[in-house]
């Protein structure tokens, strides 16, 4: 039946002129944006995900972005602290030297504390970012109270963060840190307690005169350089550990970004061989709309 009221054929040609034309919106929208999932209202559940893992992505760069400052400190550290050891090892032996009866202790004596001068320097220098990990001021920044010689103090870096359903925590590693400084000077000026002591008794002259003594220093010196390469050794673990860890985050936010990708991004062959499609689709469904609305005027020729 025909009617100039209802035009059903028009009617439907238009309802699937207006579905294709939404679908060629929505099309035309990820080629411009790149994306599938642009906001909640194209998948909810998919549009969540990939912000909760966005934002842990920004987290984990500003973290790996610390860890970089971490690190230096660190490494400047080792640094001083290996400079320490090579200093060290030039004072144990000129200390072994001066073992030999007729050696003039008071010159040895002078070239140790010329040493100790020298590592003095390499401590204050070995700061980073106002952080230095050798010295006292820099483990009472960290710990809060002053080292003894031999008690370890820790510097504790954020590493990354852990999520367990909606409860996000950061993810820490602990790492020692001597005072190496009063291995160098504990404040005294006699006995073998720190090589600032035994070079002021070699200079005098006058303590270390007897044979025992000078073997009980050299002992005394030999110990603090093993103590002062141990924690080179420590900080050049530590430097390594950061760095792994650092490579480690990267590697992450590389997966996390893939993954996300996988999720929103569009896949432009898919939307280009969509969108021609869509455009034949688009002519078709307007000729056809534009045949549809073309019948009444054919109920005309039946008047004629």
């Amino acid at each position: 039946m025909s009617s100039i009221n209802t035009n059903a054929s028009a009617m439907n040609a238009l309802s699937t002129l207006r579905q294709i034309n939404s679908n060629l919106e929505t099309t035309q929208s990820r080629i411009s944006t790149g994306l599938k999932v642009e906001s909640g209202k194209d998948n909810a559940s998919y549009f969540q995900i990939s912000t909760t893992m966005n934002s842990e992505k920004g987290m984990y760069g500003g973290i790996n972005e610390a860890m970089t400052l971490a690190k230096s400190s660190v490494s400047t550290a080792r640094l001083g602290a290996e400079t320490l050891v090579d200093l060290t090892q030039q004072f144990v032996d000129r200390l072994a030297f001066a073992q030999e009866e007729g050696v003039d202790q008071v010159a040895v004596g002078e070239e140790l504390e010329a040493l100790v001068a020298q590592m003095e320097t390499t401590i204050s220098q070995s700061s980073f970012n106002g952080e230095n990990l050798i010295s006292t001021a820099g483990t009472t920044a960290i710990n809060g109270s002053a080292l003894a010689v031999d008690v370890a103090g820790t510097k504790t870096v954020t590493t990354g963060i852990s999520r367990t359903g909606a409860t996000l925590a950061t993810t820490t590693q602990d790492f020692a840190i001597l005072d190496l400084e009063l291995y160098v000077d504990d404040g005294t000026t006699t006995g073998t307690g720190s090589l600032t002591a035994i070079a002021a008794d070699m200079k005098t002259g006058t303590t270390l005169n007897t044979q025992a003594l000078l073997e009980g220093a050299l002992t005394a010196a030999d110990t603090i350089l093993g103590k002062l390469t141990g924690q080179a050794t420590s900080l050049g673990v530590s430097e390594k550990a950061i760095e792994t860890q650092q490579t480690f985050l990267g590697e992450l936010t590389d997966r996390i970004e893939v993954g996300v990708s996988a999720m929103v991004d569009a896949n432009m062959e898919e939307e280009a061989a969509r969108l021609q499609a869509l455009q034949v689709q688009q002519q078709l469904a307007t000729q056809s709309l534009s045949i549809a609305n073309s019948a009444p005027q054919n109920i005309l020729s039946l008047f004629r």
